[in-house]
């Protein structure tokens, strides 16, 4: 592996938020991180908390990098960042470092990418249409379907569907997007974490798993038929599980991940669980890509109090998925 290979990179998202400080206070003096910002965002940051973090600005990723400096692949912001006031004018620039670690994954020239949180809803009052990390990575890398996975500890929690209205949610739950969903869920815990057989509890869409067809019939006409399918290939599958009984310890015991149908079935157990340390992962992709459980946190941007625990969680992650020492 290239040295420029053996690195992963951290997108700071949000240039209002705490992602440039969380940054800062854990990748100066790392040389496999490398930052993709505004290198004098980067700089007045460290001041203002008073971290001794000297920003070193690559040329290549396979530059050298002074000991303890923050590495740092340059994008310009559009416009000058204050902590904790959003500006729509900055909304390209967090895109563009995106789309600058997503091409070097792409290319070979990274391991990895990890983000801090971006503030979706100024992206798009911007202009520019943005539901999420997930689906803007799937589309950069071309790939039809990933799937969002969240894990805190030995609890995995992956998604059906992500960021749609829960009106949207079971016209969203076809047959194909399920298989689909469950193969990449399958082949990434047998890839990437290397469990040979991997069990996973899939959750029903509806109260009580439809209560035999009384509470809705997505489990009867959509979910089951999948699973059974799947079955037949060899897949360890449990379900559709009622919600409400499926996170109990003991149904979890024996379970690798825990497919949920939509975001606010799975991750309110996963984050009341973990939050703070835990980590998202987006399986499907050709890259390894983690991020941390929480969002931009403008209240205490530039404060020096933001918790770097998830973060730090994301970056040990990649790491471990990516074979790198750290």
């Amino acid at each position: 592996m290239s040295q420029a290979a053996a690195r992963l990179l951290l997108t700071p998202g949000e240039p209002a938020g705490i992602g440039p400080e969380l940054v800062c206070r854990l990748a100066c003096g790392q040389p496999d991180l490398v930052a993709v910002a505004d290198p004098d965002l980067l700089s007045a940051t460290a001041r203002q908390l008073g971290l001794d973090c000297p920003i070193h600005v690559l040329a290549e990723l396979s530059d050298p990098v002074p000991e303890a400096h923050l590495a740092c692949l340059p994008v310009p912001l559009r416009a000058r960042a204050q902590p904790g006031r959003l500006d729509p004018a900055n909304a390209a620039y967090v895109i563009d470092t995106l789309r600058l670690a997503a091409e070097c994954c792409l290319d070979g020239r990274a391991a990895g990418m990890v983000t801090a949180p971006v503030h979706k809803g100024v992206i798009n009052d911007s202009g520019l249409a943005f539901s999420g990390h997930t689906e803007f990575l799937a589309e950069c890398a071309g790939v039809e379907r990933v799937v969002m996975m969240l894990a805190a500890g030995n609890l995995r929690v992956a998604l059906a569907t992500t960021h749609l209205p829960l009106a949207a949610v079971p016209a969203a739950i076809s047959a194909p997007v399920l298989t689909r969903t469950l193969e990449i869920l399958h082949q990434d815990l047998q890839q990437r974490f290397a469990i040979d057989r991997p069990r996973i509890m899939v959750l029903g869409l509806n109260p009580h798993a439809g209560e035999g067809g009384h509470l809705g019939r997505e489990e009867i006409e959509v979910i089951e038929p999948v699973l059974q399918r799947l079955r037949e290939s060899g897949m360890l599958l449990e379900g559709p599980l009622p919600a409400d009984t499926a996170f109990l310890p003991e149904r979890l015991a024996g379970a690798d991940a825990v497919l949920a149908m939509y975001h606010d079935q799975g991750l309110p157990v996963l984050k009341y669980a973990g939050f703070g340390r835990a980590v998202n992962i987006t399986l499907g992709l050709p890259f390894i890509r983690t991020s941390v459980d929480h969002g931009t946190a403008l209240d205490l941007a530039g404060s020096g109090r933001a918790e770097t625990g998830s973060l730090a969680e994301a970056i040990a992650l990649a790491r471990k998925l990516a074979g790198l020492a750290g």
